[in-house]
């Protein structure tokens, strides 16, 4: 239809005469009828074609304002309630950043949960996408200086003009369509082209919703494209324009003489090309009432140019430039050692299974190409069955090569490897894997190939989970964090109103000034997230997940551990070493009434009797029920017991000496009885130290720290297991039940700092009491919840690794917070007793010691020295200084058809 996008909507029995001023003149009164009745059949005659393409047509008739909100079936969210989204920020190099860009979002509709990590400069966003969108978050933390660190992705065989007219609107209102759809973050248009940041690591519901919602802006099946980036980011763009303004500060300084105003218009075009960046943060803040550094800066420089103090202006400016740029270097430095092995899930697998017919393939391909712009992950050489994972279901088989890291957790079906467990474990000795042994994603395949049906996929996998309690930990705030932040609250006002005070009091606005910039605790501010997420993530990489950094901090003051044998320092599979009888009983009578009896326990005993009793099988024992220190039931109408020797003497049991003469006193022994009297003892071998057991008692030992050794074996034998691994017998406690336990490590933690490491069941109430819980191997539940620490590998040494990085973080905290308060003490001082009155030194020392903390923090989980850490930073801005130039001097790459 030609003309403009006028239209008189009406119903079939409406009355559809016209008026009379749209009626031409008429001599008569019967003429105007006339010629009212021929307008009515002919808009009677188009009503009904009005009807049938109003919705399709509903878009264009809508204004910009209710663009957000078009209730067209075609442009409506097939999607709801809360999911979450994360993303890499720009610019997040500091807690007080990220506090307030927590602050920030949370007033936006429909966002339910914040966390913006300033240790991994990431924002995770829970949203109620019915109420908000993942867009204007982006928005918001973009007008706070932290833009969407990720490529720019172009629909291809689009422009911005074509496809706002296949849509009825224009840019501003295509725009605003297409940030409706879930995960996308912004929209530019690059040379009539149409190009996209969208959300990475995206949920196979959300993949699909984002290609869908996409396939309907565009009409067709949408194709994305990375991009060559050849637009300058606002980093680089403070990086380029500090250079011309270092230049007029040269000017400037050796410029005497110059008359006045045109020393002003050079410092004002200084200021301009190198601040611009710091007067939008320090404005973004002021609009979401947010106070922080950069205010801070902007009122210093704003009071420089005020009292013509034109160098100090302009050299504060540039030194808040280039500083800011180096910080948020060094963080990154720290966060790609922090990083270390969990980013371990490969993004594509080898299918070996006819694919499944799966909606959303371009847009899962294309997130997982953004996950891989931002990872540096190794992925497996590509073939034609080479998928992403989002494509994986369960049931599918994977085919895994020689030297590749495993995709899924799965069950091997074919083929025989060699596993490296080192991820999950912190394990580096392979191990053998062949049909029907179960695999876990991330874990490298040293020798194969094997082909594996997949039981969980992504975030459902092992490591999936702790990958993200390593996260979720390592951005918890330590007590002495939250006690920094709390400070930090109130000292940023404190200094913003008490600055000018002490400027009026001693008339010298210049000390208002110097206090605004030297007064603010960005230093203290990562003197302590730093280092301990550095930490945590060093852990993870031996296969230990603390659960943040006060568990880092209780490590540092253990002087008590406290360990259970069985599982902890002992492999926990006996072996059964003899079985005496009384006379006129048999081996294999006993040992079938001893199965019998332990058909349904899960205590290590019963597993070795299980297995012994296979060649002669199992008497039907009735009314199987657990005793304090063994199990008990019926047999043709007797009563049948079989656990310690003690717990049968309380139940009155008679035991002959003859069954226990000559018994060595470090075995296990349980004996079995019925009618009244013990018939049988049996004697198990269960002193199979794990490796490198007496070696972290020996280190413990070493660092000053007591070692005592609790289990519920006989009190012999575990004294013999402490002689072996060196610790006196005193200081062993054997025949001690779970309660026992609790109450023993309770008692000892009133007046020591205690560790507690068990891997039972019955150890979750004495790892939830002692001062430190370390749940070792089993990956029990009730363990992980009561459990500080997680150590899901076997090897004791994970303990003593964890104490001595927990140490060397503590120290690098305090000296962190000492060089943090000292120097900003000295400052304030230093002002207020007019000692120094340089704003650009007060700037250069206060930015120096927020470098210094950073790289001493990091120092935790990088190897080399601090030197070669300094100086990769500024080999790294010199670099970003060739690069911005580079991408500001080239020509426009003209998009593809």
């Amino acid at each position: 239809m030609d003309g403009p996008d006028d239209f008189i909507l009406v119903e079939d029995d409406d009355d559809i005469s016209p008026p009379d001023e749209l009626l031409p003149e008429a001599t008569s009164k019967s003429e105007k009828v006339a010629l009212g009745e021929r307008f009515s059949h002919l808009f009677k005659g188009i009503s009904s074609q009005v009807e049938a393409v109003k919705d399709r047509l509903k878009p264009r008739m809508v204004d910009v304002d209710a663009v957000a909100t078009l209730e067209a079936e075609d442009f409506s969210l097939e999607i709801d309630g809360v999911y979450t989204f994360e993303w890499p920020l720009k610019g997040m190099d500091c807690p007080d950043c990220a506090a307030k860009a927590k602050r920030a979002t949370q007033k936006l509709p429909g966002v339910k949960k914040v966390v913006i990590s300033a240790t991994m400069g990431t924002a995770s966003i829970s949203i109620d996408l019915g109420a908000g969108h993942t867009s204007r978050v982006s928005s918001l933390l973009s007008s706070l200086g932290h833009e969407p660190d990720l490529p720019w992705q172009r629909i291809q065989g689009v422009t911005a003009t074509g496809l706002g007219e296949k849509n009825g609107v224009g840019r501003t209102e295509l725009r605003q369509l297409l940030t409706q759809v879930p995960a996308i973050l912004n929209v530019r248009f690059e040379d009539a082209s149409v190009e996209l940041q969208i959300v990475p690591n995206l949920e196979q519901k959300l993949t699909i919703e984002l290609e869908n919602g996409l396939n309907r802006i565009v009409g067709t099946t949408a194709i994305l494209k990375e991009v060559q980036n050849q637009r300058l980011d606002s980093g680089q763009w403070r990086l380029v324009s500090s250079i011309p303004a270092i230049v007029i500060l040269g000017i400037i300084i050796v410029a005497n003489g110059v008359n006045e105003n045109i020393l002003m218009s050079l410092t004002l075009l200084g200021v301009a090309l190198s601040g611009w960046r710091m007067f939008f943060d320090a404005w973004g803040g002021l609009k979401n009432k947010e106070l922080g550094f950069q205010l801070l800066t902007s009122l210093a420089v704003l009071g420089a140019l005020f009292g013509q103090h034109w160098s100090e202006a302009l050299m504060v400016s540039i030194l808040v430039s280039i500083s800011s740029h180096m910080e948020e270097s060094a963080l990154k430095k720290a966060r790609e050692a922090m990083q270390g092995g969990l980013d371990r899930l490969p993004r594509r697998a080898r299918r070996a299974t006819e694919p499944k017919k799966i909606t959303g393939i371009s847009i899962a391909a294309i997130t997982t190409s953004i996950r891989q712009a931002v990872s540096s992950q190794d992925e497996p050489i590509e073939d034609d069955n080479m998928v992403p994972i989002e494509l994986l279901e369960v049931g599918d088989r994977v085919e895994i090569r020689s030297g590749e890291v495993v995709p899924v957790d799965g069950i091997v079906k074919e083929g025989i490897g060699s596993l490296n467990r080192a991820p999950l474990t912190g394990e580096s000795i392979p191990i053998r894997v062949t049909n029907g042994d179960d695999v876990h994603a991330g874990l490298v395949l040293d020798r194969g190939p094997i082909v594996v049906e997949a039981t969980a996929i992504g975030v459902s996998t092992r490591l999936s989970g702790l990958i993200d309690e390593v996260r979720t930990f390592r951005d918890r705030p330590p007590r002495v964090q939250a006690t920094v932040e709390t400070f930090s609250q109130w000292w940023v006002p404190i200094v913003l109103i008490g600055a000018p005070l002490i400027g009026l009091m001693t008339g010298d606005i210049r000390m208002t000034l110097l206090l605004w910039v030297v007064a603010c605790p960005c230093a203290l501010l990562l003197a302590a997230p730093v280092p301990h997420a550095a930490a945590l993530s060093t852990a993870s990489l031996s296969g230990i997940v603390a659960r943040g950094g006060d568990a880092l901090e209780a490590a540092a003051r253990i002087d008590l551990a406290l360990l259970d044998k069985t599982g902890t320092l002992t492999s926990g599979h006996p072996r059964l070493d003899e079985i005496r009888t009384l006379k006129g009983q048999t081996r294999d009578s006993v040992l079938r009434l001893a199965a019998g009896l332990e058909q349904r326990s899960n205590h290590p005993y019963a597993a070795v009797i299980l297995r012994e009793a296979e060649s002669v099988g199992i008497e039907s024992v009735k009314s199987l029920k657990d005793g304090d220190a063994g199990v008990e039931g019926t047999h043709k109408g007797k009563k049948v017991l079989f656990g310690r020797k003690d717990w049968l003497i309380r139940e009155g049991i008679k035991i002959a000496d003859d069954l226990l003469t000559g018994l060595q006193a470090e075995l296990g022994l349980s004996l079995l009885a019925k009618d009244g009297k013990a018939i049988a003892a049996f004697t198990f071998i269960h002193d199979d130290l794990r490796p490198g057991a007496a070696e972290m008692i020996h280190d413990l030992q070493s660092m000053g720290i007591a070692v005592e050794l609790l289990s519920g074996d006989a009190q012999a034998a575990v004294e013999h297991l402490g002689k072996e691994v060196g610790i006196p017998p005193m200081h062993c406690r054997g025949e001690i039940d779970p309660e026992g336990k609790a109450m023993w490590v309770e008692r000892r933690s009133q007046g020591r700092r205690t560790l507690m490491a068990g891997d039972g069941f019955n150890d979750a109430a004495a790892l939830a009491v002692a001062d430190l819980g370390i749940a070792v191997g089993s990956g029990e539940q009730v363990n992980l919840d009561a459990a500080d620490v997680l150590v899901p590998g076997e090897d004791p040494r994970a303990i003593t690794t964890l104490i001595r990085i927990a140490k060397r973080t503590r120290a690098i905290v305090q000296f962190n917070i000492a060089i943090s308060v000292l120097v900003t003490a000295l400052l304030v001082i230093a002002v207020i007793m007019g000692i120094t009155d340089n704003l650009a030194v007060g700037v250069a020392i206060h930015e120096l010691s927020a470098f210094i903390v950073i790289v001493n923090g990091s120092f935790v989980a990088i190897s080399g020295n601090r030197f070669s850490l300094v100086w990769s930073v500024f080999q790294s801005l010199f670099n970003d200084y060739l690069e911005a130039l580079k991408l500001l001097t080239s020509k426009p790459i003209p998009p593809e058809p």
